[in-house]
């Protein structure tokens, strides 16, 4: 039976904790499913930035809801992933009932709907959420004050966290390869929020990267603990990735051996199931595509030298890599939260973007053989049954406010159709 919320059947539904651990009812439920139902194509999905369960799956509903009709001959299961991640609620998700803070003009205070999910995401750390609000709402005149916050902010989100998510915490690239993860806690706090309150003004565009009147230094403060959370959010997903899904799909494929597995994560749900593809068990290709919808992660973590290298070669298809120049969120904020270590220098977006950028800005990079297409061509003739294969989907990814832009702008039955063409599923 399909999920009373779900539009398509048969759905299952996936539940990892913060260390990869599925919730073992619903694991053997998909398990004993998918070999009594003759599903032949089993769809994957992975959410992004969606604070509980509801929103995940009021996505995976709308997102699949086309897919019956283009495909009416397949025989499709879906499978819709659910880990312990958290969206600020004011960030507004285009399609997706808004908050009453995201009708507001975002403030540096915290929203009480942001502050649960805070605390949901981070249990065990309500005192230090509840001086990082006090901060944020009094915005005290000392720079004392400040460094406070951000030690508190670096405190919340565990920077070097104990158990498996200590082996997710530095994708470190070797030989002067960028890393990719975000460096913003090696400055100080001041310097941090300055750039950031630089960044949301809009004042790092101006050419010549000169002096500016700066705006207070508070004004950036939100954004960093915004950035801080999806710093651990993006060490979660490759701890869920690779010790979570990619062993699931092992088992899998040992239960129904004819079953084609098509993975597809937006926003950090890309890092989770790339990272799922190091997971895998050994001789499995029972995976025969990847989709990433808007990836949050490093452009170069398939390249030479990168955290997933050759990780592609474990499809047996092509790993399809969505992008669009409309996402605020990773044209600016991710290269400056990855690359922030300390200097003061004006930013420059040209730059910055192309020394560390994310894959769902401006797709893979420096992996030889990569195929390029806009999202019209991609749909009208077939994909490379191999390799990695970037879409420039900006004819659809277009909407959504700041500080995000269009980057959760992902249901469209252009991408579902993606998603279909890139699995040769018909």
């Amino acid at each position: 039976m399909a999920d009373p919320a779900m539009s398509v059947t048969p759905y299952w539904e996936l539940i990892f904790d913060a260390d990869g651990d599925a919730d073992g009812a619903r694991r053997d439920r998909l398990l004993t499913g998918v070999k009594r139902s003759g599903v032949r194509d089993l769809i994957v999905f992975a959410h992004g930035w969606n604070s509980d369960r509801s929103g995940a799956t009021r996505l995976y509903s709308r997102f699949f809801a086309p897919i019956p009709a283009l495909a009416p001959a397949a025989r499709i299961g879906y499978v819709g992933v659910v880990w312990p991640s958290m969206r600020f609620s004011d960030e507004p998700i285009p399609d997706l009932p808004r908050s009453a803070a995201a009708e507001e003009t975002r403030r540096p205070a915290l929203d009480g709907d942001t502050r649960h999910a805070l605390l949901e995401t981070f249990p065990g750390r309500a005192t230090v959420v509840d001086r990082i609000a006090r901060l944020l709402e009094q915005r005290p005149p000392e720079e004392a004050e400040l460094e406070e916050f951000g030690r508190l902010v670096r405190l919340l989100v565990d920077v070097v966290p104990p158990g498996p998510q200590a082996l997710f915490g530095a994708d470190t690239l070797a030989e002067g390869v960028p890393q990719d993860e975000p460096e913003m806690f090696a400055c100080p706090t001041a310097v941090a929020c300055k750039q950031f309150a630089r960044a949301l003004s809009g004042l790092d565009s101006a050419p010549g990267g000169g002096e500016f009147a700066l705006p207070n230094p508070w004004d950036g403060a939100h954004e960093l603990l915004r950035q801080a959370t999806y710093y651990a959010m993006k060490r979660r997903a490759g701890t869920v990735g690779e010790r979570g899904l990619g062993p699931l799909v092992g088992r899998l494929a040992t239960t129904a051996p004819a079953l084609r597995v098509h993975l597809v994560g937006h926003s950090f749900g890309g890092r989770l199931v790339s990272f799922a593809l190091r997971g895998l068990p050994d001789g499995v290709r029972t995976v025969k595509s990847v989709t990433l919808l808007q990836g949050a992660f490093s452009h170069y973590a398939f390249a030479p030298r990168g955290v997933l290298q050759g990780q592609q070669n474990r499809i047996d298809g092509p790993l399809v890599c969505c992008y669009s120049r409309f996402d605020q969120a990773l044209s600016t904020m991710y290269p400056l939260a990855s690359r922030m270590a300390g200097d003061a220098r004006g930013l420059v977006g040209e730059v910055l973007g192309a020394k560390w950028g994310a894959l769902g800005h401006d797709g893979v990079q420096a992996v030889p053989g990569t195929h390029a297409r806009v999202l019209a061509d991609a749909l009208s003739r077939p994909l490379p049954t191999s390799g990695c294969v970037n879409v420039d989907a900006a004819a659809v990814v277009r909407r959504g406010g700041a500080p995000a832009g269009a980057h959760s702008d992902i249901v469209h039955p252009e991408l579902a159709r993606l998603v279909l063409a890139a699995g040769r599923i018909r």
